[in-house]
């Protein structure tokens, strides 16, 4: 039996899509807003989400950024009422698996979740677990790096930073988009933690670290992760 996770804040639409995937055979858990579901989800197993964009307190594309952080395997489907072609590019950019729009055919829906689960239970994983940029590489699975200290073991914070910034790679992240993704939304850390953080893999990773390759700032915005694949 599939476990679903759904994220939905209109209660009627939340009951009657629970209601139906569960005649279905699924177990669900829902839910209504954003923080809620990243509390819930790193604490079970599921095997797909279904997740609103318009949330009162976090909007799906941040829920979805942060998941994909420690996760690249399990499946999200947006279901939303933004329709707008952006919107739906953007989903499907930052991992989502699938993109519905509101008003929508619960058939239909029905065999989307149904396909996405048919998929991606007989695919290989083929997201990035390893990242190789020049003589060095960084493990997100196992937590490890080859670095000019040779090889260490990196912690689970470094881990969620360095895939944030190497996902996103040549493009600049701000700092506030750092502290939600990486730190969480309730509580944030100093922005002068995640300047220690980059000097940190200044040391691990850049042979000249006043005049980085890989790990730039762009003054009063944040930092990027530079490297041509």
């Amino acid at each position: 039996m599939a476990r679903l996770l759904l994220v939905e804040d209109e209660v009627a639409l939340n009951d009657m899509i629970k209601l139906n995937l569960e005649l279905e055979g699924y177990e669900v858990i829902s839910c209504d807003h954003g923080k809620k579901a990243l509390e819930i989800f790193p604490s079970q197993h599921f095997d797909l989400v279904i997740l609103d964009i318009m949330l009162p307190d976090l909007d799906g594309f941040q829920i979805c950024e942060q998941i994909r952080l420690s996760d690249q395997k399990t499946p999200i489907i947006f279901l939303t009422a933004k329709d707008h072609p952006k919107d739906r590019i953007k989903g499907l950019k930052i991992g989502g698996d699938d993109y519905i729009n509101k008003p929508f055919e619960l058939e239909e829906l029905l065999l989307r979740i149904h396909n996405v689960l048919k998929r991606t239970s007989s695919e290989v994983e083929s997201a990035i677990t390893k990242f190789d940029f020049g003589e060095f590489w960084v493990d997100f699975q196992d937590f490890k790096a080859k670095t000019l200290l040779g090889d260490i073991d990196l912690s689970k914070t470094e881990v969620m930073l360095l895939k944030l910034l190497i996902d996103r790679r040549n493009q600049v992240v701000s700092r506030q988009e750092i502290l939600q993704a990486v730190w969480g939304y309730d509580i944030f850390p100093s922005t002068r933690t995640i300047d220690n953080f980059i000097l940190s893999f200044r040391k691990y990773f850049e042979r000249n670290p006043k005049d980085p390759s890989y790990f730039k700032s762009v003054r009063g915005v944040g930092y990027k992760f530079e490297f041509k694949d």
